[in-house]
């Protein structure tokens, strides 16, 4: 089940991703949030893919491996687009199945809105696994400080989300082996109705309620026998800096976006 789920893990290396200052990575993975959500035709969309392809390529990740850790977002990607094509009425009428109707508004909305969602699991996949739990930390940190100003506590915050985005992979790991430990004293995941399959998960979801609970409450006296006591009077021992490939990558973000603007309808 780890092997499935990419999000929350991270892949040493020292790519050009693996060597760009975090707060880089992180400022360019919002901004293409954003900007996504503007393509409007098969030109923009084609860039956008382009520009994700080449991220992938930057990355020296195995390509096998992070199309396996995206299948389990398919089923939300195929969901929307089935959602779409049933609600969206709109254009010509291109199937009629009884009191089904497909249009051709529905198929272009259901396409776009899914890729859409491809494009987002794809691009920011890549932040985590090119970037370590403590380099995010920092990074949101240092992004987030001017809130500070209004008693906002980042470091806490920044903390929470990088011990949570830390989590996800232990949290699978633990569910597997508690899987399959059910499953040798008989428990059936699989087959049986509906119903007998929920109740065949509860004897999965109280052990590991109980070990991610124990495992936070190890984390938090660990963390405080070591002295850990928030922001306050804290140093780095790694300082964020931006260097020349921070920069010339910026540019190159730069170019990317204006091209894509000037694709759009």
């Amino acid at each position: 089940m780890k092997s499935l789920m990419i999000i929350g893990q991270f892949v040493p290396g020292t790519s050009l991703l693996h060597r760009l200052d975090p707060r880089t990575k992180m400022i360019a993975i919002f901004s293409f949030v954003i900007i996504v959500f503007f393509a409007n035709n098969v030109q923009s969309y084609g860039w956008l893919t382009l520009f994700a392809v080449m991220l992938v390529l930057l990355s020296r990740i195995s390509i096998p491996y992070i199309i396996r850790g995206i299948t389990p977002v398919w089923f939300l990607i195929v969901f929307t687009f089935i959602l779409h094509l049933f609600i969206t009425r709109d254009g010509p009428v291109l199937w009629e199945i009884g009191s089904f109707v497909i249009y051709q508004g529905g198929v272009i909305q259901g396409l776009s809105i899914a890729f859409r969602f491809f494009l987002l699991v794809l691009v920011t996949s890549l932040l985590t696994l090119t970037t370590s739990p403590m380099e995010i930390t920092d990074a949101i940190e240092e992004l987030f400080a001017p809130l500070k100003k209004i008693k906002v506590p980042v470091h806490e915050l920044a903390l929470m989300m990088s011990i949570s985005l830390r989590f996800i992979p232990t949290l699978l790991e633990e569910t597997e082996k508690i899987s399959k430990a059910q499953a040798s004293r008989g428990v059936d995941f699989r087959t049986g109705s509906m119903k007998d399959r929920m109740y065949a998960i509860v004897p999965l979801l109280v052990p590991l309620f109980i070990s991610a609970f124990k495992r936070a409450e190890d984390l938090a006296m660990a963390m405080e026998a070591r002295g850990y006591r928030g922001s306050e009077g804290r140093t780095k021992l790694r300082v964020l800096r931006f260097t020349s490939v921070d920069y010339q990558a910026f540019l190159f973000y730069l170019v990317i976006i204006i091209i894509f603007f000037s694709l759009r309808n």
